[in-house]
């Protein structure tokens, strides 16, 4: 592996591990995330303040730091494998940073930031996918899990299946982030968009 490669993967990661979602509750005065609702650092979570202008841009800048990792890197370094690598680490910077404890979100916003950016075709259908599901069922996780597991098909279906493997590792992270959700969607009791969830409906980290 190459010293570039190397660079824009520990740079992705950096990048990605900035919780924006914190950062900007805090910023307006909304308390800390961690402590409201979910205790996700994601938008759906900020929304719960109540405060939609905070999770707007905590979805753009989410999304923002995986697309900027892959352009940056592809920009910099060609195509090939440091764009890929740079993107995934984004991602898993975004779900485990290093200044959180490695306790960070479910990474739905910068796996759809990272995908635009391989290969924006296949990232719009996945935002596609997103709107879709979580329009039928008014339920983020669903939307979230349908638009990862479309990704791999839709990039095969593209004639991209140089990046159909790395959507599917992304596809597999985000499943498994979702572990809770999708055990109270099978309960029935897994929230609705702007909805407030139960105490014991929570998946905060500890």
């Amino acid at each position: 592996m190459s010293a570039a490669v190397i660079f824009w993967t520990v740079a992705g990661y950096l990048l990605g591990s900035i919780p924006f979602g914190i950062v900007i509750t805090r910023a307006m005065g909304l308390g800390d995330l961690r402590k409201i609702g979910s205790g996700n650092i994601g938008a759906t979570n900020v929304l719960r303040t109540g405060n939609k202008p905070a999770a707007l841009a905590t979805l753009l800048l989410d999304t923002f730091k995986g697309a900027i990792a892959v352009l940056l890197a592809r920009h910099f370094a060609g195509e090939g494998l440091a764009p890929q690598l740079a993107g995934l680490a984004a991602f898993a910077g975004h779900c485990f940073p290093v200044w959180l404890r490695f306790l960070g979100g479910k990474g739905v916003a910068t796996f759809l930031g990272t995908v635009l950016a391989l290969a924006w075709p296949a990232g719009l259908l996945c935002c596609a996918s997103w709107l879709v599901a979580a329009g039928i069922s008014r339920i983020s996780s669903v939307g979230a899990l349908g638009a990862a597991a479309s990704s791999p098909v839709w990039m095969l279906v593209l004639g991209r299946g140089d990046l159909a493997l790395l959507c599917l590792a992304l596809a597999a992270i985000i499943f498994w982030r979702h572990k809770e959700n999708i055990a109270r969607l099978r309960a029935g009791t897994e929230p609705k968009i702007g909805g407030k969830p139960k105490p014991e409906d929570t998946d905060r980290p500890e």
